[in-house]
């Protein structure tokens, strides 16, 4: 099956990104629009830029129970969203259905590991994958075959090199490199008194946690080694949030994905609902 190129979509973040790049849009009657238009201005933009065969739109369904239940202040200092957003993603969900174009949202499901699910099994199949997405969790689905992207940007998607680059671990120990540093987006802590390039130093050389504890005393210096000592149930907690849940159940063929043209008669009414007609022209073609 190989030609085909796969476009995974993290709908949640691309519409936060808009929501708070564009400020003060709404209709004549005061309807907020700024999320919409910039969330399917977007869209439109990195499907002319990707060219894929096959797309979906993946939506974030809230706080997982398995992830709770590991650390129950998992995603908790999270601000609630705002009642703008919350209304808009609603009708942004709307337009998608009557465009036609796949859409994912399953209540208690992170959208990182529906994208993993859609990711790993277009790869399988000899797919190209390119994920549009700013969450770093997300660089360790990347491979041969698949590429991450960040909303907006210019420049290519990033590939095994890239990641290694970028945070001096291949794509594979993303996990431990997170597990060890922490990650503040989403309240994990990290082993005191690793950063970055210590977590990556560590991740490169042995590879996972199992061999930094058989290990543990060539680790340097001792204050790295005992933070450590003291840190192993914390990083093998952490291991469990992060690594991304591939093997979820989701009912959704990949030919289900396929790119079709969009009806420019279902889609006027919407957007002349909200003002924002001056988008029809880009979903013709």
């Amino acid at each position: 099956m190989s030609g085909y190129r796969l476009l995974v979509v993290d709908g949640t973040g691309v519409a936060y990104r808009a929501f708070h790049a564009i400020r003060g849009l709404r209709t004549r009657d005061g309807r907020p629009t700024n999320a919409i238009f910039g969330f399917l201005r977007a869209l439109e933009s990195e499907r002319r830029k990707w060219r894929p065969t096959h797309w979906v739109v993946v939506f974030d369904g809230g706080r997982p129970s398995e992830r709770v239940a590991l650390l129950d202040t998992y995603k908790a200092q999270r601000k609630p969203m705002p009642d703008d957003l919350g209304e808009q993603l609603r009708q942004i969900d709307r337009f998608l259905e009557l465009a036609g174009i796949p859409y994912v949202l399953i209540p208690g499901k992170e959208a990182d590991d529906l994208i993993a699910v859609l990711g790993r099994r277009a790869e399988r199949a000899g797919w190209e994958v390119v994920i549009l997405s700013s969450d770093k969790d997300l660089l360790q689905l990347v491979s041969d075959r698949i590429r991450v992207a960040k909303p907006g940007k210019t420049a290519e998607a990033m590939g095994p090199a890239d990641v290694e680059a970028l945070t001096g671990v291949s794509p594979s120990r993303i996990p431990l490199w997170l597990a060890l540093i922490g990650d503040p987006v989403d309240n994990i802590p990290g082993v005191r008194g690793i950063g970055p390039k210590k977590a990556a130093e560590l991740a490169a050389r042995f590879g996972s946690l199992k061999e930094i504890e058989a290990h543990l005393d060539d680790v340097a210096p001792e204050r790295v080694r005992e933070a450590l000592r003291d840190a192993l149930p914390v990083v093998a907690r952490n291991l469990e949030l992060i690594r991304l849940k591939d093997d979820e159940r989701l009912d959704l063929p990949l030919e289900a994905l396929a790119v079709r043209p969009v009806d420019p008669e279902r889609i006027y009414p919407f957007l002349e609902e909200f003002e924002l007609k001056s988008l029809l022209d880009s979903f013709r073609s």
